[in-house]
């Protein structure tokens, strides 16, 4: 008797189906993009200026004809990689004056994140493609928000939600800009690392994502993870002693 194969449950538990082309596919017949923004030190303002920005910013929101969603994230920077190349730089030094400069500089950060947490935020704006068909709509708003159905072709959404979704994005980035906010749209890669963070808050600390568009949909999902060096390791452990 054949051995039975193991289905990716994991997956059946999310909403995403795939990511593909810069574009997160929602089970269902929805998709998404993701812009990353920048911020502004609204207190360094003065009050003119505040609330030309508080207006300006009404006028962006008052004029869009699409959901957005806007995503605040506040998490504990990892400075792994800038102290590892800290720790190149030590082995290039030129002369002894310079090495002993650079050593004294890596154990003040180190010393400083042990005994702080060093935090980062980072701002995002998902912009939706809603896979749902006028008949959907007229037929009463309860059967909108009732589960959709799992045969939507993900190729079909992908292909959808590109051409719908594309003028969205540049009209959002032009508008963003005449605040002074600089938006970029995250890439395959980076939507893959963005969601693997949010659904592994603490392994990403330590592991990250190496993970192509295949790794995540295989039946079981065995992710690939960054290896981490000696000298990466000792960071970690002391990120770990401080927290």
């Amino acid at each position: 008797m054949a051995k039975k194969e193991k289905t990716a449950s994991t997956q059946d538990h999310l909403e995403i189906n795939d990511i593909r082309d810069d574009v997160v596919v929602l089970k269902g017949g929805g998709a998404a993009a993701v812009l990353q923004t920048t911020a502004v030190n609204f207190d360094l303002l003065s009050e003119t200026e505040q609330d030309s920005m508080i207006f300006a910013f009404a006028s962006l929101l008052n004029s869009l004809n699409f959901p957005i969603q806007i995503l605040i994230r506040t998490k504990r920077m990892d400075i792994t990689n800038y102290l590892y190349r800290i720790g190149e730089a030590k082995k290039s030094a030129p002369n002894p004056t310079l090495l002993n400069h650079i050593k004294r500089y890596e154990k003040f950060i180190t010393d400083l994140v042990s005994r702080n947490q060093v935090l980062d935020k980072r701002f995002y704006i998902a912009i939706p493609y809603i896979g749902i068909d006028i008949t959907q709509v007229t037929s009463g708003v309860a059967n909108v928000f009732k589960k959709p159905p799992p045969n939507v072709s993900q190729w079909t959404t992908l292909e959808k939600a590109k051409v719908n979704i594309e003028p969205k994005l540049e009209y959002v980035m032009k508008q963003l800009g005449r605040i002074g906010v600089k938006a970029i749209r995250l890439r395959t890669e980076e939507l893959v690392e963005l969601f693997y963070d949010l659904y592994n808050p603490e392994v990403s600390r330590e592991q990250k994502a190496a993970l192509g568009t295949k790794e995540y949909t295989t039946p079981i999902v065995e992710p690939e993870v960054s290896p981490i060096t000696a000298n990466q390791g000792e960071v970690v452990e002391n990120q770990n002693e401080g927290g």
